[in-house]
């Protein structure tokens, strides 16, 4: 099984002038080893003292959520769609959450001093049934863990014309969405605007509430074990998901209720064309529907980053009307 390992995992860029590191076929299986967010900075909470001396942190934007790749898969060309399915994702055996100057929205808040920081917190990940952080606990304290939930905050195909990077980067390619169902098992659907795709995995958290509300998930490196098709000839508005029951089509915008309204009519016409489903039928879900769902995993008010929302229906309404 080919492997990029984590030493060659600094790529802070996504762009097509990169030249690939690796080199699959449709179908094989591989696996991108990553850093964390901040490339190991962080590994103890007293790290914020010289934390606004990593030459990392001198540019604008910081060079954050450095990324394995780009992975060249063969077959794939301009115009036609990738679906990467995420075989399998084993977290370090820790990571870090903090309050970072100037970002989150309680940075520099009188109400909350414990909460505006700066501070760092080191959450544990302890192995579960399956001998891995893949099922395994994240541990916040003596009195407070959670089932882990690793998943890939970065991961994009290389954008058509720009150069964008690793920390706001967003598109229809992909970018820092940090997306909470970007999971084990899911498949994830992104454009390809140049010959091999161009794939970068990075920036892989333990575990994220919904809106990642002050930026720092349980952030983490590991290894993500992956394979990739290439459906031909078709464009997506923006990122794709297929879960194991359930569908779910994001966009990023500002403010939230653009990202929402699109995502959801985004949703609406992938029912439509590709499922049957009645453009009448359709709308109604998205109102009446209890299982029906709106997502909104990241919504950080920091730098040029937009926000982003997934609208999200079970399969099991995804048949035609009789």
């Amino acid at each position: 099984m080919q492997r990029l390992p984590k030493s060659e995992a600094f790529v802070y860029e996504f762009d097509h002038r990169h030249t690939p590191k690796l080199r699959v076929k449709q179908g094989e299986t591989f696996v991108v080893e990553t850093n964390d967010a901040l490339a190991g900075a962080i590994r103890t909470p007293d790290a914020m003292k010289t934390l606004h001396k990593l030459p990392a942190l001198q540019f604008t934007p910081p060079k954050g959520n450095p990324c394995g790749g780009p992975v060249y898969i063969e077959g794939a060309e301009r115009g036609d769609v990738l679906e990467i399915t995420i075989e399998k994702i084993v977290v370090e055996d820790q990571g870090f959450t903090g309050s970072f100057p100037g970002i989150g929205p309680l940075h520099d808040s009188a109400r909350w001093k414990e909460a505006r920081g700066p501070f760092v917190h080191i959450i544990k990940h302890l192995p579960g049934p399956s001998g891995t952080t893949r099922d395994g606990k994240g541990v916040l304290n003596s009195k407070v863990s959670w089932d882990l939930q690793p998943m890939i905050g970065t991961i994009a195909t290389a954008p058509d014309r720009k150069v964008e990077t690793t920390t706001d980067g967003q598109g229809p390619s992909g970018g820092n969405l940090d997306i909470r169902d970007v999971k084990e098992g899911t498949k994830v659907y992104l454009n390809v605007y140049h010959p091999g795709a161009l794939l970068y995995v990075g920036d892989l958290h333990g575990s994220q509430g919904d809106t990642e509300f002050y930026g720092q998930a349980d952030e983490t490196g590991g290894e993500v074990t992956l394979t990739c098709r290439v459906i031909k000839n078709k464009k997506l508005p923006f990122m794709r998901l297929v879960k194991a029951d359930s569908i779910v089509s994001v966009f990023c915008g500002r403010p939230l209720e653009v990202a929402v309204e699109t995502a959801i009519i985004n949703l609406m016409e992938w029912m439509v064309t590709e499922y049957g489903v009645s453009e009448r039928d359709a709308y109604i879900h998205t109102c009446v529907n209890p299982e029906f769902r709106v997502n909104v995993y990241q919504m950080l008010k920091a730098g040029k980053l937009e926000f982003t929302a997934g609208a999200e229906i079970p399969k099991k309404y995804l048949l035609p009307s009789p």
